[in-house]
C-alpha cells in the first residue's frame, strides 16, 4: 500500500525528441511532456489509471536538463505540482478512472 503523497525528482534531457521543434534556438519542455511525466508517476505509484486532467496551470517554462520535483497528493483526484526549487512551474489535478 502506498501513501497518499509522493515526491520524486526528474529531468528532461536536452536530447528529448520534442525539444528541437519547441522554440528552436531556445528550447523549453512542452507542457504535454510534463503531463506525460505526471501520468506515468501516478500510474506507477497507485493501482489506477488517469482519465484526464480537470485543471492544469503552466506558470513558468521548464528548461531542458533542469532537475525538478514532482509532488503528488491523492484523494478523489490527484493534485500535482512541479517545482524548480521553490518556484511552481506547473500545477493541477488529474481525474482517475472509477
Amino acid at each position: 500500500m502506498h501513501s497518499d503523497t509522493h515526491r520524486e525528482l526528474f529531468r528532461i534531457d536536452a536530447t528529448h525528441p520534442t525539444l528541437p521543434g519547441h522554440f528552436p534556438g531556445n528550447p523549453v519542455v512542452p507542457g504535454v511532456v510534463l503531463l506525460d511525466r505526471v501520468v506515468a508517476a501516478i500510474e506507477r505509484i497507485w493501482p489506477t489509471r488517469v482519465a484526464g486532467f480537470a485543471q492544469v496551470k503552466f506558470l513558468r517554462p521548464l528548461l531542458p536538463d533542469r532537475q525538478v520535483e514532482l509532488l503528488l497528493e491523492r484523494a478523489d483526484t490527484v493534485r500535482f505540482r512541479i517545482l524548480d526549487g521553490t518556484e511552481t512551474l506547473a500545477s493541477g489535478s488529474a481525474e482517475l478512472t472509477p
